[in-house]
């Protein structure tokens, strides 16, 4: 068996990660499922939102999956991102978000360790100021470029592009030294064409014309914002999955969020989840060659994901009506026959 951690979290995420659970164990995939606490309601018990158990227990993980977090907009004293730390505790640096529809098949890759998302700021003496410090390394940058121009050779497209993000004409010192490190590395790959976009014109071109983009590479905070814009694409963040890669962890996410308006009201889209864990799996086939049935499932819930989506029922955010728990028993019944065609 393969031990997988399995981190609920707060808002909606335990909903959409029980229904992943469903699906996985609806299959014959031999994994050990642990859950464990991180997030908002696990700092209010403990008081602290990424208690150390559950940070030794994704050390040890063949793969994490991860629901959502709620944390709060305001500063709380002791308070960090539990998703934060683990992508910068574990190491992991790039941060894949797809989207794939009739108008669009692409990949955001994003750095998912530093820049603004590095944790140091400070607000002055006088509470006049907030200061949030920047960081972009070099190492970083290269590390983050490789994974996409390797990715776009993966991704066996006729012709296949990386376009660096960026906004070095402002950004200079931090902009301009990632754009320099991904042109450099962009020398690597000649086989992939290269070019580069400041990210408003990016943001502006996702949403005009998401079909001249192949693989995109930028930093953490326009990542973030990028890849939410692209999913639009393909039925907006109920729809979005994400992985979090590192050299030794991996952790898949939903994009959604907590949304804390509709947790408990047995209508978020599970979709996400349950594509993350599909998507999961198939990581975890690529780690264990010997073990078939990941590959397996892996392919049985993709099909039976395609099905649900083209044929219902859906959530409300998608245009239908249908709980969360319509839809993951849905996919569940769809595994019966998927699992005929995988087997073909």
């Amino acid at each position: 068996m393969i031990d997988v951690l399995v981190i609920p979290g707060d808002g909606i995420g335990p909903e959409v990660v029980a229904a992943a659970r469903a699906v996985v164990q609806a299959t014959a995939a031999p994994l050990r499922l642990h859950e464990a606490p991180a997030g908002w309601d696990a700092f209010v018990r403990g008081g602290v939102a990424l208690p150390a158990d559950t940070l030794a227990a994704a050390h040890t993980a063949s793969a994490i999956l991860f629901g959502a977090v709620a944390s709060p907009s305001a500063p709380v004293a002791g308070y960090r991102s539990p998703i934060v730390e683990l992508r910068q505790r574990l190491g992991l640096g790039a941060n894949l978000r797809p989207v794939h529809s009739v108008s669009a098949d692409l990949v955001v890759v994003r750095e998912n360790t530093e820049g603004l998302y590095s944790g140091r700021e400070h607000i002055s003496d006088d509470g006049a100021t907030a200061i949030a410090e920047r960081v972009i390394t070099r190492q970083a940058s290269a590390h983050i470029a490789h994974v996409a121009f390797r990715l776009a050779q993966q991704r066996e497209r006729p012709q296949p592009r990386v376009t660096i993000v960026h906004k070095a004409n402002i950004l200079r010192a931090t902009c301009g030294l990632f754009r320099q490190t991904a042109l450099q590395v962009a020398a690597d790959y000649p086989d992939v064409l290269v070019d580069e976009l400041l990210v408003d014109t990016a943001a502006l071109q996702l949403v005009a014309h998401p079909e001249r983009f192949d693989v995109l590479v930028t930093t953490n905070l326009f990542g973030d914002i990028l890849s939410d814009v692209a999913c639009f694409h393909a039925g907006g963040l109920g729809m979005a999955r994400s992985a979090n890669l590192g050299a030794r962890h991996a952790l898949f996410e939903p994009v959604h969020g907590a949304a804390p308006d509709i947790a408990g009201r047995d209508r978020a889209n599970p979709l996400a989840a349950i594509g993350c864990a599909a998507w999961m799996l198939a990581h975890l086939a690529q780690q264990h060659a010997a073990v078939p049935a990941l590959a397996t499932a892996a392919r049985q819930i993709e099909q039976a994901l395609a099905w649900v989506r083209d044929h219902g029922p859906l959530t409300p955010d998608l245009g239908g009506t249908a709980t969360t728990g319509a839809v993951t028993a849905a996919v569940i019944a769809a595994l019966g026959s998927t699992a005929q065609e995988v087997a073909r």
